[in-house]
């Protein structure tokens, strides 16, 4: 089995803020080849994640992968990797596209997914001036639901302009930027403004934080930075109505498709959710998202110089073909 990589470097639209990070223009992703498939890798610095330590550990399992025959099972070839969970999340993807494309299946249909299901996803307005905040929710006519990143100076003024100038479906996330007492005095009043829901509005830690919030807000509350696979889900029941479930977060397909019902079993609410990166990380959750009650898929669309041609949407809706695989073509340069 041949394994192959590759740094990306993806260029932002807009610079991007948020509550915890200082604002980007261009982020780094890596793009792995295996299995006659493509997976992407979207380390974060917040959980300690690096470039460098992806690369490390897909350098480290070359040669005991590559011994191994281009058809081995998923299972047993994940089983010999001991990276991160971001460099797994390449690989196990990458295996699952090969899959699908030696099948001539797409990813959704192995995955037991009807695309007709499909949410409409949001489209992140990131931290920024409110006369800017205010020409990105302008410039994101096509999509249906907006999603304002908080946890800045002035969250309150933001939404009123947002919601004065747009009647669309609105969610909020703060990145962890509250304290639970603000987050409960906020939650009140984005509900008067028809505010859909809030993430992670305390920080990662404070599950105790979380269920303070949950049992005086208005509105329902996600964990998103507080669950990064399935193992935490049964410490936040009863603390969140939902999680926000990421790929390269979480390590990979199987480990989201296992939150995710471990998710339901506990009756909160899924969404399904992205990094900044191209269409390889995105593609590739969109074809979890119809199991999900929320899509959160907008991270190929803040950059310009997507490696991949884009997914089709139809009135906010990414549209899932019949294409084997994740239904990917790359850019002809």
């Amino acid at each position: 089995m041949k394994l192959e990589w590759e740094v990306a470097e993806l260029r932002l639209r807009d610079p991007f803020k948020i509550a915890s990070t200082d604002a980007d223009l261009t982020r780094q992703t890596v793009l792995v080849r295996a299995g006659g498939g493509v997976g992407e890798a979207a380390p974060r610095s917040y959980y300690g994640e690096s470039i460098k330590g992806v690369v490390n550990d897909l350098e480290r399992c070359r040669a005991e992968l590559e011994s191994l025959p281009d058809d081995a099972p998923i299972e047993s070839v994940m089983r010999r990797f001991k990276g991160g969970r971001p460099a797994r999340c390449a690989l196990e993807t990458a295996l699952w596209d090969g899959l699908g494309r030696s099948l001539g299946a797409p990813l959704w249909k192995l995955w037991g997914a009807d695309p007709s299901e499909m949410p409409p996803t949001s489209f992140t307005i990131g931290l920024d001036d409110r006369a800017r905040m205010l020409e990105k929710a302008e410039a994101a006519a096509e999509y249906a639901v907006l999603k304002v990143k908080l946890g800045g100076k002035n969250d309150l003024d933001v939404i009123r302009a947002l919601r004065g100038a747009s009647k669309k479906p609105m969610r909020v996330d703060a990145n962890g930027g509250w304290t639970r007492e603000e987050a409960v005095e906020l939650c009140a009043a984005l509900a008067d403004l028809g505010v859909e829901l809030v993430e992670q509005p305390v920080r990662a830690d404070d599950i105790d934080g979380l269920r303070y919030v949950r049992e005086r807000s208005p509105l329902p509350i996600f964990a998103d930075e507080s669950c990064r696979s399935a193992k935490e889900i049964p410490t936040l029941a009863g603390a969140v109505d939902g999680v926000n479930l990421k790929l390269s977060k979480c390590g990979g397909p199987t480990e989201v498709l296992t939150a995710a019902r471990l998710a339901r079993s506990y009756g909160m609410r899924v969404m399904t959710g992205c990094m900044i990166e191209s269409s390889a990380g995105v593609a590739a959750m969109a074809h979890i998202a119809p199991l999900a009650d929320h899509a959160d898929l907008d991270g190929h669309l803040l950059i310009d110089n997507d490696p991949f041609e884009p997914m089709l949407m139809k009135n906010g809706r990414l549209i899932l073909t019949n294409r084997p695989g994740n239904g990917l073509r790359r850019r002809q340069i």
